[in-house]
């Protein structure tokens, strides 16, 4: 943290991380309560927005504040979503949110040829389609943009659901 800033989480951040990690609010500011909470929820937390080059800057990595959103059809307790910033997706895009659950790490052969959410060593997010690269590595691929050859990749997640916000 930088000298002079405040450290530790707002309530409204913990309140929002309590259902992606599944537990409580109590849970994580005190330890008290269950642990492990299962919920069946009408929404799902907003962790970050995609932007320029359909770069995804994360909540945890210093954006904020946290939202809920309405949940889309055949959500899960892991469901999450991103809003979509600039036209980098295409125009029509703008402030839409993109939503995804089952992150893969390592990435599954199952991904190939999918519109995934992306997690990069340089902690960038993406929205691309991922394609098989050689020796463990991807070519993401965009619409509006050049693909980026032989990429790393954490994680990966297949895009759910991009809906208007």
């Amino acid at each position: 943290a930088k000298s002079g800033s405040r450290k530790g989480v707002s309530t409204k951040s913990v309140a929002a991380l309590a259902p992606v990690l599944e537990t409580s609010v109590a849970w994580l500011l005190e330890g008290a309560g269950d642990e492990i909470v299962e919920h069946t929820t009408d929404t799902v937390p907003v962790v970050g927005y995609v932007s320029a080059g359909a770069v995804a800057m994360l909540y945890d990595e210093g954006q904020g504040p946290f939202d809920m959103v309405p949940a889309p059809e055949g959500s899960t307790p892991k469901t999450v979503a991103a809003e979509i910033r600039g036209d980098s997706l295409g125009p029509i895009f703008d402030s839409w949110l993109v939503y995804w659950d089952d992150i893969r790490s390592p990435v599954t052969s199952d991904l190939i040829g999918e519109l995934c959410v992306i997690g990069l060593p340089d902690g960038r997010v993406v929205v691309k389609k991922l394609r098989q690269g050689a020796n463990g590595l991807f070519h993401l691929i965009s619409n509006l943009e050049g693909p980026m050859l032989d990429q790393e990749i954490l994680w990966a997640a297949k895009v759910k659901r991009m809906t208007p916000r």
